[in-house]
């Protein structure tokens, strides 16, 4: 199984998006806190988000505290700052892949402690803007998916 964390998220829908995604791939996903929305039942009704008990999903405080419940583990880190492309990975069952916050990315000094597993999406540099978070996520999850023979999806 792979995992999808999502690093202090901001807004509803990309959650939601990447939400369902894992869901339909047996991929888990990672909440770190603080969000930028609620998750009681009320807001995710409203967002569309009815699928959302259907999705393993974990929550914590900090990067910290999930790193150290899965010590043994590789985390890469998807940044516009990173070298190495997301292509140039082996990914393996079990991995995990980070991504920031919609309108600033992950801190700077989690990026280049871990420089060796921080990855990017190839994109054009002068646009101003990144990819959307979902969909980011969405490419770089297909392609550990791809590598891995899409485990025993249809």
């Amino acid at each position: 199984m792979l995992n999808i964390v999502f690093y202090e998220p901001e807004i509803p829908f990309n959650t939601g998006a990447i939400a369902r995604t894992c869901g339909l791939t047996k991929t888990r996903l990672h909440l770190i806190r603080p969000l930028g929305f609620s998750v009681d039942d009320s807001h995710l009704k409203r967002a569309g988000l009815d699928y959302w008990h259907l999705v393993d999903i974990n929550y914590y405080d900090s990067y910290d505290e999930l790193v150290e419940k899965y010590p043994d583990s590789n985390f890469y880190l998807a940044s516009t700052k990173a070298k190495k492309k997301y292509t140039d990975v082996e990914y393996k069952d079990g991995d995990f892949i980070v991504f920031g916050p919609e309108t600033r990315g992950l801190p700077e000094d989690l990026i280049f402690a871990n420089y060796d597993k921080a990855i990017r999406i190839p994109m054009l540099k002068d646009f101003g803007r990144s990819l959307n978070l979902s969909n980011s996520a969405n490419i770089i999850l297909f392609e550990a998916l791809r590598q891995l023979d899409f485990f025993d999806l249809e």
